[in-house]
């Protein structure tokens, strides 16, 4: 069967990503899998090779034909667009430009049917904005670059997976964006994403907004009725096998052990926290409902220790293996 080309983007040139990267397609496994290609800056991935003492062969394609897959070689589609000026560390326009550049590379191929995914290392929502790219993060780029309206992030760590209805607002705007509308949707996301991974029938649990789900209207103003039990009604008269709004501080548990494939999280911090305790080095994230598959490391940048030989590359590679996993999802 003929591997599938999983184009990584290299994020933020002054972050971690380079490192990662660089360290990741170290790994033999990855090439055993798939076809790697780097979509980036050589010069910025050289220093990265030097900083990590390296041995890898950093080589430029034009195409996606020259890529050759072998381990000890890693093949980049090089933007060359990095200036000298750009330091690790350091929140910059011109990182936050770059970064955009390889993602928009990157889904480019995919729309073209010349990758069969996407993996991203981290880029740095400052620099983005100083770049003039006013967006969230990479989640809203790569729909805004589909043409995608119904998408959401799906978070994996071992033992549990979590999708959000709201994710990159502020905790009182995320109240005031969760809507039945929107639940539902979210709610058939999980259901579909998951049966075309093989599960045949996905035991999903919801969030409640406020502590104990409301507590029959003991606590909030009535969010979970107004906001989560409508699409919760229609999703269980379609057929899905959902549950909730039930109380965050034991679902999450309740999942782990088994209860449940996965939990709906109604805004960021409830879903990434969970996460987050269980490993962030071993963390995924996964946008679906795109045309495209993409994953990515589940940290940011880590623009205090970038250029020092620190930063682990465990969650770009389970992020580089589940981009392969999913590649029969679309």
């Amino acid at each position: 069967m003929k591997k599938p080309v999983i184009a990584i983007t290299m994020g933020d040139p002054s972050g971690i990503g380079p490192e990662i990267i660089v360290k990741s397609l170290s790994d033999p496994k990855l090439y055993e899998m798939c076809h790697p290609i780097v979509v980036g800056d050589k010069q910025v991935l050289e220093k990265a090779k030097h900083v990590t003492n390296s041995e890898v062969d950093i080589r430029v394609i034009d195409s996606i034909n020259e890529t050759t897959v072998e381990h000890g070689t890693l093949s980049i589609l090089d933007l060359n667009n990095v200036p000298d000026s750009v330091e690790w560390g350091k929140v910059t326009a011109e990182a936050g430009r770059a970064a955009f550049d390889y993602l928009k590379a990157a889904i480019e191929l995919a729309n073209n049917n010349e990758i069969q995914g996407i993996c991203t290392a981290p880029l740095n929502k400052e620099a983005l904005h100083k770049a003039g790219h006013i967006y969230p993060g990479h989640t809203e780029i790569l729909a805004k670059l589909t043409d995608t309206t119904n998408y959401a992030m799906m978070l994996t760590a071992p033992g549990l997976r979590v999708i959000h209805v709201t994710t990159h607002v502020g905790l009182i705007d995320a109240i005031e964006k969760i809507n039945p509308a929107r639940q539902e949707t979210v709610i058939g996301l999980a259901h579909d994403t998951l049966k075309r991974a093989g599960i045949e029938n996905p035991r999903i649990g919801v969030c409640g907004i406020n502590p104990h789900a409301g507590e029959n209207g003991l606590f909030g103003s009535g969010e979970e009725e107004e906001k989560i039990i409508p699409a919760i009604e229609k999703a269980k008269q379609a057929g899905i096998n959902v549950e909730g709004p039930l109380p965050a501080d034991t679902l999450f548990f309740r999942a782990r052990r088994g209860d449940f494939d996965i939990v709906v999280a109604q805004y960021h911090d409830q879903g990434h926290g969970p996460i987050k305790v269980l490993g962030i080095e071993d963390g995924v994230n996964i946008t679906v409902g795109l045309p495209i598959i993409r994953t990515s490391v589940d940290h940011g940048t880590a623009f205090d220790i970038a250029g020092k030989n620190i930063a682990k590359e465990d969650s770009l590679k389970s992020a580089l293996y589940s981009a392969v996993n999913y590649t029969t999802l679309v």
